[in-house]
């Protein structure tokens, strides 16, 4: 199927089979497409072996908690995921959000707001520039279902890895100082702590460059910052 014409997928986690039936009715009127489970754990199974664009995840589940399944995605996968849960304590939003969601919902819940919402984290999930497919050497980078590969083979990147090579390559020849990924990435709170980005820079060039001692992607700007130079 064509890139253009492939409809957006979505894996739904909820054990109330009435919440899952709504949930595809509405996605589907939406566009998506849609794969649902009662459980975390075929959950996480569905995930895996679909790589969907987005999740839909209540937190409540009968075998594992939302929050540690957020937590397990979030080892190996950068997929957007949107909380729908009943719980509306602030503690329980912060909770998931630090977990890694990118995004909370209440039960219940208004179909349009959901779609807007799902809307809004795929547009976010793409570069600006709106190309969905990178390439530099034998790196691949596709930002719509948010892999990354090297020579064919899948390379594991965590959240915050993929959030710096994202955020690098969308703008590649351009030199970011370490304040203004620092900002980006970790808050403004971050602004100093530069050996955050040491950190990982180092962890990409091991991962996506042929010889990390001698790097040809992930270049040091002395004293300012780092440029990416993928061709």
């Amino acid at each position: 199927m064509p890139a253009e014409s492939r409809k957006p997928e979505v894996v739904v986690i909820d054990d109330e089979i009435q919440i899952r039936r709504l949930l595809r009715i509405t996605l589907e009127s939406g566009g998506f497409s849609v794969r649902d489970c009662d459980s975390g754990q075929v959950g996480l199974g569905e995930i895996a072996f679909r790589r969907p664009d987005v999740v839909v995840l209540d937190l409540g589940l009968p075998d594992v908690s939302g929050v540690e399944v957020l937590k397990r995605l979030r080892e190996w996968t950068q997929v957007p995921i949107l909380i729908l849960s009943v719980l509306d304590h602030e503690d329980d939003k912060v909770a998931a959000l630090d977990a890694g969601a990118d995004d909370y919902l209440t039960k219940p819940f208004n179909g349009r707001e959901l779609l807007a919402r799902l809307r809004v984290m795929l547009r976010h999930s793409k570069p600006d520039d709106g190309i969905s497919v990178v390439r530099f050497g034998a790196v691949e980078i596709d930002f719509t279902r948010r892999i990354v590969t090297k020579g064919g083979v899948e390379v594991t990147l965590t959240a915050k890895e993929y959030t710096l090579l994202r955020l690098l390559v969308t703008h590649r020849g351009k030199v970011l100082t370490h304040r203004q990924i620092l900002r980006d990435i970790w808050g403004p709170t971050a602004e100093e702590q530069t050996h955050y980005l040491r950190v990982y820079v180092d962890r990409l060039r091991r991962k996506l460059e042929e010889n990390p001692k001698r790097p040809k992607l992930f270049m040091t700007v002395l004293g300012v910052g780092y440029r990416f130079e993928g061709e």
